[in-house]
């Protein structure tokens, strides 16, 4: 059984001390595909590494996180298009908006946004979305750069059977993590009426672990309390849901 985590910071200080065993922990269950989300220029020699020691089992991303979109995200931009043009990335990402943390960086934040999908179009990657309190801002910027070169994920997506409709309308796959087996999580409640074919699996690690793991550090072999939770959503063997949202992950990263 392939089961791939499509989102998941393994270069997070929160690894520091065990990240070599937190890894084999994962490719143990079976975890053996990750992606992994930038968030600013400073992790970027961190996950280089990562992908050094990991070469057949990591898949990089570049971008620049909204909740560090600041004085200085024209630098941070520019060092993402020098990324691009020199190194081999899977995505665009972690982009979007998070009007959680700061509402008064909204402006730039669209602007950063924008910038970065047109540079996934550029490259043919997809995006991998972040979207906290924010799904009309982020669904006004795809609205105007819709078309059959805007693909990707909606990263942990936590919004209304409505919201994922219109997401999936944009070729966004709804990535489904540790807030599906929540009591609160609410997604379960209508995912069953979400064709499967949208749907990839991801831990956001060391972010949102999983019931029972809820409110403690989270890691990518936690995937597969979600794998289980999936399952008995969808009512099929967990191996075969693994299989369906590994082969749904390859047709949005190309691998």
């Amino acid at each position: 059984m392939i089961i791939t985590d499509t989102h998941t910071h393994l270069y997070s200080e929160a690894f520091d001390d065990d990240r070599s065993e937190m890894i084999n922990r994962a490719i143990e269950q079976g975890v053996t595909r990750f992606f992994i989300p930038a968030i600013d220029s400073t992790y970027t020699k961190a996950m280089l590494q990562l992908e050094k020691d990991y070469p057949d089992n990591m898949f990089l991303m570049s971008g620049l996180h909204p909740t560090h979109v600041k004085e200085n995200y024209q630098e941070e931009l520019d060092h993402i298009e020098h990324m691009l043009a020199t190194h081999k990335y899977y995505a665009v990402g972690e982009i979007g908006i998070d009007l959680y943390w700061d509402k008064t960086t909204l402006d730039i934040q669209k602007v950063a946004f924008k910038h970065q999908i047109q540079l996934a179009k550029q490259y043919g990657l997809p995006i991998v979305i972040h979207c906290r309190e924010a799904f009309d801002e982020v669904f006004e910027v795809l609205e105007s750069e819709k078309g059959d070169d805007l693909f990707g994920v909606f990263h942990c997506f936590t919004g209304s059977l409505e919201q994922a409709h219109q997401a999936i309308s944009y070729n966004m796959k709804l990535g489904i993590g540790g807030v599906s087996t929540f009591k609160n999580g609410k997604i379960d409640q209508f995912l069953n009426e979400i064709d499967l074919k949208h749907i990839v699996l991801e831990t956001d690690a060391p972010y949102l672990a999983p019931t029972p793991f809820r409110g403690k550090r989270n890691e990518s072999a936690y995937i597969i309390k979600v794998l289980e939770k999936l399952a008995t959503i969808y009512q099929m063997p967990e191996e075969t849901l693994a299989e369906i949202t590994t082969e749904n992950s390859k047709s949005i990263f190309k691998v």
